[in-house]
C-alpha cells in the first residue's frame, strides 16, 4: 500500500458549499450514494431503500451541550470556556480562550450569576487544558448551569452566533446522554418518521455513545500522518448493542455505521475489547476494519483526520471522485451540509494472497505486468 501524507487529503472547496444552516426538514438534504460503481444523487429520505431487512443501524447517543460559556476575570479582562468533560464535585475540564492566563487559584464571574476557580492544567501540569470547579448561588451542577448560561458550541466554520434554532437543529431526534461539544452530525438527518420506516422495512437500531470533544476540528499539522496525536473522547458500547451486532453478523445482515463518531467506537472496542473507556483511535489508510460495513456520513473538512477515516473505509481514490463529483453537484458541506453513504472497500484477492505470503502487492503488480 502506498504511504498516505496530510497533502493526499487536500481538496479545493468553494466557500459557498460550506453549509451555514440545515435543510428546512432534516431528511431533505442530499444523499450521495457512493456504493455502486458510478456516484447516484439522492434524498436522504431515500436511505430505507438501501438497506435490507436484517441491518442494523447503530447509532451514537450522546448529547451536545451549550458548552461555551463567557466570563470575566477579576481584572475585567474578557474570557471564553468551552467546557470539554464534565468531572465529579462540580469541576469540568475546558478550553480556556483569553488573552493572558489567569493564575491557579483565580475566581472567575461567569455570565449567567456563577463562578469558576481555576483549579489547575489537565490532564496533568502540562496539559492543554484547564480544570475548574464551578459554583453558584443555587448550588447547580455544571450540567444544570450550562443548560442556563451556555451557548451552543457550533463548530468554527459557522459564522452566525447561535440561535433557538441551533439549539433544536443541532442535536440529533434521539440524543440521550449529555456530554459532546460537537453533534454526531451524520445522523442530524434522521427524524421519527425516517426512523419508523426503517423500522417497517425490518432494519434494526442500536445505541452507542462516544462523546465527540472540540478535538475533532483540530487540525493535523504535520505532513507526515503517523506524527499526528489524537485525542481522546470517552465512549461506551453497550451490553444490548453488543448482542444486537452479534446477533446481525449471525444472520448475514450488515452493520451500517450512522457517522464517524459510531464507526470510532465500534473499532475502538474492536481493538481494545473494552466496551467502555476513552479512545485516541487514529484510523487511515490500511486500517482492518472488524465491525462496520456500510458508513452514512456527513462530508468533512479537507486534511482533517475524518477524511482519513472515509478514505480508509471506502478507498482514497473512491472517496476522493465522490468528493469531486458533490462539488460538482454543489452539495453542502460540513455539520450543517449534505450526506453519503459508503460500503466498506474489500481487498482483492491479490491483496490478500500477498498479505498472507509476506509479498508486497507492488511488487505483484510488477509481475503482473509480463
Amino acid at each position: 500500500m502506498r504511504a498516505f501524507t496530510l497533502s493526499d487529503f487536500d481538496f479545493a472547496l468553494p466557500p459557498e458549499l460550506v453549509a451555514q444552516h440545515p435543510a428546512t426538514e432534516r431528511t431533505s438534504s442530499r444523499l450521495l450514494d457512493g456504493t455502486g460503481p458510478a456516484p447516484v444523487d439522492r434524498i436522504f429520505k431515500h436511505l430505507p431503500s438501501l438497506l435490507r431487512a436484517g441491518d442494523l443501524l447503530v447509532f451514537n447517543d450522546t448529547r451536545v451541550v451549550k458548552a461555551r460559556l463567557f466570563g470575566e476575570k477579576p481584572t475585567g479582562g474578557k474570557l471564553e470556556l468551552l467546557v470539554e468533560r464534565v468531572l465529579q464535585g462540580h469541576e469540568v475540564v475546558a478550553h480556556m480562550k483569553v488573552s493572558k492566563k489567569p493564575p491557579v487559584g483565580t475566581t472567575l464571574e461567569m455570565v449567567g450569576g456563577f463562578r469558576a476557580t481555576l483549579l489547575g492544567r489537565w490532564p496533568d501540569e502540562q496539559g492543554a487544558l484547564f480544570r475548574f470547579g464551578f459554583e453558584s448561588d443555587a448550588g447547580e451542577d455544571p450540567y444544570a448551569l450550562m443548560a442556563r448560561c451556555g451557548h451552543v458550541p457550533l463548530p468554527p466554520y459557522i459564522t452566525h452566533t447561535d440561535s433557538a434554532d441551533d439549539e433544536s437543529r443541532y442535536q440529533t431526534v434521539f440524543a440521550r446522554v449529555p456530554g459532546a461539544v460537537a453533534a454526531p452530525t451524520a445522523a442530524l438527518h434522521f427524524d421519527e418518521g425516517l426512523l419508523a420506516e426503517l423500522e417497517a422495512r425490518g432494519a434494526q437500531r442500536a445505541n452507542v455513545t462516544l462523546h465527540v470533544g472540540a478535538g475533532t476540528f483540530q487540525p493535523v499539522k504535520t505532513e507526515n500522518i503517523a506524527e499526528h496525536t489524537m485525542h481522546a473522547e470517552r465512549y461506551e458500547v453497550p451490553e444490548a448493542t453488543q448482542r444486537a451486532i452479534a446477533g446481525c453478523k449471525a444472520r448475514g445482515g450488515r452493520i451500517v455505521a450512522v457517522g464517524t463518531t459510531t464507526v470510532r467506537t465500534l473499532e475502538s472496542w474492536a481493538k481494545s475489547g473494552e466496551a467502555t473507556g476513552d479512545t485516541r483511535i487514529f484510523i487511515t489508510p490500511g486500517f482492518a476494519f472488524e465491525h462496520v460495513d456500510l458508513l452514512v456520513t456527513n462530508f468533512h473538512l479537507p486534511k482533517s483526520t475524518l477524511m482519513m477515516l472515509v478514505s480508509a473505509f471506502a478507498g482514497y481514490e473512491r472517496v476522493m471522485a465522490l468528493y469531486a463529483h458533490a462539488i460538482a453537484q454543489g452539495y453542502r458541506f460540513f455539520s450543517y451540509g449534505d450526506a453519503m453513504l459508503l460500503e466498506r472497500e474489500t481487498a482483492t484477492l491479490a491483496e490478500l494472497q500477498a498479505e498472507l505470503r509476506g509479498i508486497p502487492t507492488s511488487i505483484l503488480d510488477d509481475a503482473e505486468r509480463f
